[in-house]
């Protein structure tokens, strides 16, 4: 009784720390994003039991998927003069397309080599959520259990842990388009003179 006890317990540690690993992936991605492929992947790939036009539509759909991950980081936000929240692409100039504005400094978001570094990052994540998900993989690769089990053990602490180092040395404070926003007080950047958010919420 106290070995199946402590089957029991290391199998809901594991369980734990699997779904813990893999919240922390998903933050580091658009929300709409992540929601629309969690939400269509079961309907396009018939629960992991694909035919050829499921594969298909599971392929575009991961296509597209990772394309707004790899665009969305390009994106920022700001408050405009009218109060209202204005989003735009980083461009090597500023914002486009953005109103002038006489309160931010819109040139300060211009692209910068860190927006690369995440692109690339925000892609892999989004490839080891799609290697998380079991209608994918039986879709495109299927996989014994336990193949399946230590990609849920090692993966999402593999990624998330790489992703928080990479992230350590690029940090980005832009808030760009499909991200939660911010709740927080607005306050002013000593080194750019950005108007930026203070927040401890976004990865």
């Amino acid at each position: 009784m106290a070995m199946a006890a402590n089957n029991s317990s290391s199998q809901t540690t594991i369980k734990d720390k699997t779904l813990s690993g893999v919240g922390n992936l998903v933050r580091l991605l658009p929300t709409g994003t992540v929601f629309l492929y969690q939400f269509l992947s079961p309907v396009l790939s018939n629960n992991g039991h694909c035919n050829t036009i499921n594969k298909y539509l599971t392929a575009i759909l991961v296509g597209l998927c990772g394309l707004s991950c790899f665009f969305s980081t390009f994106t920022d936000s700001y408050v405009g003069d009218d109060g209202q929240t204005h989003y735009g692409v980083a461009t090597g100039k500023g914002l486009w397309p953005s109103p002038e504005s006489k309160t931010v400094d819109l040139p300060t978001y211009k692209l910068r080599f860190s927006d690369f570094v995440h692109s690339f990052f925000a892609v892999i994540v989004f490839a080891a959520l799609v290697l998380l998900d079991g209608n994918a993989v039986g879709c495109f690769y299927p996989a014994s259990g336990s193949i399946e089990k230590t990609l849920l053990q090692v993966l999402p602490p593999a990624v998330g842990a790489v992703s928080s180092v990479v992230f350590m040395f690029f940090p980005s404070n832009r808030n760009g388009i499909g991200y939660p926003a911010t709740a927080s007080e607005p306050s002013q950047d000593s080194n750019s003179g950005r108007q930026v958010s203070v927040s401890t919420t976004k990865a």
